[in-house]
């Protein structure tokens, strides 16, 4: 999915990124205005994800959440039918949502990320971020099973 977060849903961006869906987040490009995020999610074909009853009214596609809590937000859009499964290779960078690309078994990485011949790594294309299925994939993966559970 193609998703636009509104100032109010942030929190969601690394989980949704995490499960392969393309999630722009307001607070990210500057889009403040109700206008200014309304006329990006039609440039680009995204649906928005907000809490503001105005701004889904308007919006071509929206999933309107009650919750400000991350984790009834996650439900909330489960029951929307929105994809809550970790990407087996994930294509999206959880902190700004450029392209992942597989890092190498004789690449380099920096010191906060592990060796690439003991763990999938992957390299984000524009900020340069590593990524790789350690703890913070473990509790993601526990909390997504947690609600796609309930």
């Amino acid at each position: 999915m193609r998703l636009l977060l509104d100032l109010m849903c942030g929190g969601l961006r690394a989980y949704l990124r995490m499960c392969d869906h393309d999630t722009a987040y307001a607070g990210d490009r500057g889009l403040e205005a109700d206008d200014d995020l309304l006329a990006v999610a039609r440039e680009e074909d995204r649906t928005v994800v907000t809490r503001d009853v105005d701004v889904a009214a308007r919006a071509d596609e929206s999933i309107l959440l009650e919750s400000r809590d991350v984790e009834a937000q996650l439900a909330e859009l489960d029951a929307a039918g929105v994809d809550l499964t970790l990407a087996d290779d994930p294509d999206f960078c959880g902190r700004c949502n450029s392209s992942l690309e597989p890092v190498g078994p004789n690449d380099s990485t920096p010191d906060y990320a592990p060796d690439p011949t003991e763990f999938e790594t992957w390299v984000c294309r524009d900020c340069g971020q590593h990524f790789w299925r350690g703890s913070h994939w473990d509790r993601v993966a526990e909390t997504l099973a947690r609600i796609r559970d309930s």
